[in-house]
C-alpha cells in the first residue's frame, strides 16, 4: 500500500492530476507543488489510481519555506529507496560571524565612594555606628555624619543621622553640608554664642534651599546633636530621634514630625494642605509622605518645612550616652528598651563596647520584623564634658 500527499500553497482541494507523485519522481513539474511517497509494507508502487480526484489522502498543505528545495529533498526510482520512504533535510542556515573577544572578564563596577555598603560600621573614642540597609530598599538611603575635634577642640562635635526617602539623595547632600552651615551660623553670633537655636535653624534652612537648587527629587529627615561649650544641642526634623540615657532611664530629647501630630496637621491644613490616613494605617501629607518635616521634597515644599526644633542640655555627670537613630530602629523598639540594651555596653564595666550596642539594637529590630534601613549612633557623653 502507498500514500500520495500532495502539498501546496492552497488550502482546499485541486482536481489537477499534476499535483500527484509518479514513479519516476516525486517533484512535480508545476514550482509550487511539491509531492512526497509515504511506502508501507514494501509495496514498490503508488496506488492503482494515485491521480485520482477521489482519492482520501489528496491534500494540499502551504508551500514550503524557501530553506527546503526540490535538491533537498531524496528522490529515486528503484524499488528499495521507496520502501525507505523520502526524507527531508534542512539546508544548512547561514554561517554566524561572531567577533572574537578577548579572553578575560570586565572589572567589576565599583560604587561610587559617596555610596553606602549594605551595612556600615565606625567606631572612635566617643562615638560609635552601625548602619544596615533595609530588606524593602533596592539600596541603603540612610546616612550619617559624625565630626570630632571641631576647631581643634576634642570637646567639641556634630553628629547626624540622615534618613532619605525617595532615594538618598537629600540624605547624602544633608551629611555632606549641614555640619558645615550650622557651623558657618554660629561663627556669625556675636551676642549670644549660648543660643544656638537660631544658628541651627538658619543651618537646616541654607542646607533645604541649597538642596533644591540641585533639581533633585526626594527628601531626608534629620537628627543632629552638636557638642560645644559643655552643651549638648539636639535638632531634628521628621521622625529621625534622639534619646538621653541618664541614670539608665530613658528620655526622648526630640519629638517626631508626623502628620499624626496634632500640632502638624493643623500647621498643614491652615496652609491649605490636607493629611489623611492610607489603607495601611500611616497618616500622610496629601496622600502622600508620612513626615511633615524634612530637607528636599520640593513638590511638597510648601507643607513639609525645614525649620528644625531644637533643644539644649547642660552636660552633667547623670548622663552616661546619647543614641540619635533612624525610624527604623524606632518603630520597633522603645526608646526605654533601647537605654536598657545598650546601658550595660557602656556603663560601669572597664572596656565599653558601644558598637557591639549598636549592632543588637539594629538585630533587635530585625528580628522584629523592621524591613527599613536601620542607622545608630551612639555618643558616649562623659568624653565631652
Amino acid at each position: 500500500m502507498s500514500v500520495s500527499v500532495a502539498v501546496s500553497n492552497s488550502p482546499g482541494f485541486s482536481p489537477s492530476s499534476s499535483m500527484f507523485c509518479n514513479k519516476t519522481s516525486i517533484i512535480s513539474p508545476a514550482p509550487e507543488a511539491l509531492t512526497l511517497t509515504l511506502a508501507h509494507l514494501n509495496s514498490s508502487s503508488c496506488s492503482s489510481s494515485p491521480s485520482s480526484p477521489s482519492s482520501p489522502f489528496r491534500i494540499r498543505f502551504p508551500k514550503p519555506p524557501s530553506g527546503l528545495s526540490a535538491a533537498a529533498v531524496a528522490s529515486t526510482s528503484s524499488p528499495s529507496s521507496a520502501s525507505s520512504g523520502a526524507i527531508l533535510k534542512r539546508k544548512r542556515p547561514a554561517r554566524l560571524d561572531i567577533p572574537l573577544m578577548p579572553l578575560s572578564f570586565a572589572a567589576p563596577v565599583m560604587p561610587s565612594p559617596s555610596s553606602f555598603r549594605e551595612v556600615v560600621e565606625a567606631e572612635r573614642d566617643g562615638y560609635s555606628v552601625y548602619c544596615k540597609r533595609g530588606r524593602r530598599r533596592v539600596s541603603m538611603e540612610d546616612r550619617y555624619s559624625a565630626v570630632v575635634d571641631l576647631r581643634g577642640n576634642s570637646k567639641e562635635a556634630f553628629f547626624g543621622v540622615f534618613d532619605g526617602h525617595g532615594g538618598a539623595k537629600a540624605a547624602e547632600f544633608a551629611a555632606n553640608n549641614l555640619e558645615k552651615n550650622i557651623l558657618n551660623e554660629i561663627e556669625t553670633m556675636a551676642d549670644n554664642e549660648t543660643d544656638f537655636e537660631e544658628a541651627i535653624k538658619h543651618g537646616y534652612l541654607t542646607t533645604d534651599s541649597e538642596f533644591l537648587k540641585e533639581d533633585q527629587r526626594g527628601g531626608s529627615c534629620c537628627v543632629t546633636a552638636l557638642i560645644k561649650n559643655g552643651n549638648l544641642v539636639v535638632s531634628n526634623i521628621g521622625d529621625c530621634r534622639a534619646v538621653l540615657s541618664s541614670h539608665g532611664v530613658a528620655e526622648a530629647i526630640t519629638s517626631d514630625h508626623r502628620p499624626s501630630r496634632e500640632d502638624e496637621r493643623q500647621r498643614i491644613e491652615s496652609t491649605g494642605g490636607y493629611v489623611d490616613m492610607c489603607n495601611n494605617g500611616v497618616w500622610r501629607v496629601q496622600g502622600s509622605l508620612a513626615v511633615t518635616r524634612g530637607i528636599g521634597d520640593a513638590h511638597l515644599k510648601r507643607w513639609v518645612i525645614a525649620e528644625p526644633e531644637t533643644r539644649a542640655i547642660r552636660i552633667e555627670p547623670r548622663h552616661e550616652f546619647l543614641i540619635l537613630a533612624s525610624d527604623g530602629l524606632w518603630d520597633t523598639v522603645s526608646n526605654q528598651e533601647a537605654v536598657e540594651i545598650a546601658y550595660p555596653l557602656c556603663v560601669g564595666i572597664e572596656k565599653a563596647q558601644p558598637l557591639v550596642a549598636c549592632k543588637k539594637l539594629v538585630e533587635l529590630s530585625i528580628s522584629r520584623g523592621s524591613v527599613d534601613d536601620i542607622s545608630v549612633v551612639l555618643i558616649q557623653l562623659p568624653n565631652f564634658i
